[in-house]
């Protein structure tokens, strides 16, 4: 344990600290409003929905420490957002112990998933190029989101941009902190803060008894088992190999799994590996040393640590900054991501189309069958490889 810290200390930075918190920041200022639209849809109390917050934050946070420091690669685990989705839909007519139910079958499944090896196999069949176009489809919107805040917000997000640029020439690896110093300041001098209550308390859990139904199984678990796997897991492994760390699968998938299942009766839904905010911490802002950026994944944790402990106090916190803000800060963030899976996807001349198709079906946001895009995009792209690459198609047959 000694030497565990004492490596911690030694590799410890600021880059890799700021790219962690900017991970966990955008999950609290994104995804968690979806969080709290399935909280009013159940009619929970407050003191129920700091439970479900202390239960994804401290189920984040355990995983996502825990499998940074042992494969020493940035492993981010946050909640299933498209899982969380799911919620709106099924609230109120299922009743909470249902879902708490779902939550609980589902971790096992994933977890047999995992320990099993299956996950691995999986990710062997998919090329680089498909699995770079879905990452580049992934992330495209987020880019256009930038822009897109320019419309309320012209004089703060395009003095971030400036600071990007000015940053990256002068002080590439710590471009985000000046970024986020200069969105914060001008917010606060020119009033764009939004008004928060602030009651800083510890959270304490609330305990919620599971009932199984076949309402449960057929309406959350099995969706939510889908959803995570397809659209969590198969990005998020995407990005930590493209980004060159060769971690299997098995442990991951296992160690966020049982993380769920720990937190399933406090009201966490599933813990998944990230995607999106992962691959903040999987490049060279993060710092210029492929080995040491493990550390992004550990100052994730710790901020997700913390919030779990003050859930929804902190959560406030994040609550002051306007969403163009946080938009501006994820796109200009996540612009070297976009810029590396693009490149990634059109270098092989064999993958180029399928690639392209796989990024344009990603990208479109479609909804079939009560899949999302994710996964279609994979599996069009796919067949586009198949199909178009002769050789390929004959060895498949």
């Amino acid at each position: 344990m000694a030497s565990v810290i004492q490596t911690l200390k030694e590799d410890w930075s600021l880059s890799a600290s700021v790219a962690g918190f900017l991970a966990v920041l955008i999950s609290y200022a994104g995804p968690l409003i979806i969080f709290f639209q399935a909280a009013q849809a159940a009619q929970v109390s407050d003191a129920m929905m700091a439970s479900w917050i202390w239960g994804i934050s401290i189920g984040a946070a355990v995983s996502g420490i825990y499998l940074s420091i042992r494969y020493k690669a940035p492993i981010i685990t946050a909640w299933s957002a498209p899982g969380t989705a799911l919620l709106v839909t099924v609230f109120p007519e299922m009743s909470i112990n249902e879902a708490i139910s779902a939550y609980i079958l589902s971790a096992v499944v994933i977890f047999l998933v995992g320990a099993t090896g299956s996950f691995d196999k999986i990710l062997r069949w998919i090329p680089s190029g498909i699995a770079a176009g879905m990452m580049a489809g992934i992330l495209f919107q987020f880019g256009l989101e930038l822009f897109v805040a320019t419309n309320t917000m012209p004089f703060i997000v395009f003095s971030m941009l400036g600071w990007y640029l000015f940053a990256k020439r002068f002080s590439p690896r710590y471009t985000m902190l000046w970024v986020l110093l200069c969105g914060v300041t001008l917010s606060v001098l020119l009033g764009r803060m939004n008004p928060v209550d602030m009651d800083l308390a510890i959270t304490i859990p609330t305990i919620i008894w599971p009932e199984w139904t076949w309402n449960a199984t057929f309406n959350l678990a099995i969706p939510l088992i889908l959803v995570s796997l397809t659209g969590q897991f198969l990005p998020g492994m995407a990005i930590l190999n493209l980004s060159g760390y060769d971690t299997p699968a098995k442990p991951i998938v296992s160690v966020a799994s049982l993380a769920s299942l720990a937190v399933a009766c406090v009201g966490g839904i599933t813990i998944v590996l990230a995607a999106i905010t992962a691959a903040l911490c999987t490049g060279k802002d993060a710092h210029e040393l492929q080995e040491k950026r493990y550390i992004a994944g550990v100052a994730n944790g710790i901020f997700y640590l913390l919030g779990g402990l003050f859930a929804g106090s902190i959560v406030m916190v994040f609550s002051l900054l306007p969403k163009e803000l946080v938009a501006a800060l994820a796109g200009l963030a996540l612009i070297g991501a976009i810029s590396t899976n693009i490149t990634i996807a059109m270098k092989d001349d064999e993958q180029r189309d399928a690639a392209l198709i796989t990024f344009l079906a990603t990208a479109s946001g479609m909804s079939f069958l009560g899949l999302s895009s994710v996964f279609w995009g994979i599996v069009i792209g796919m067949v586009a490889h198949y199909v178009l690459n002769k050789k390929r198609l004959l060895s498949f047959t």
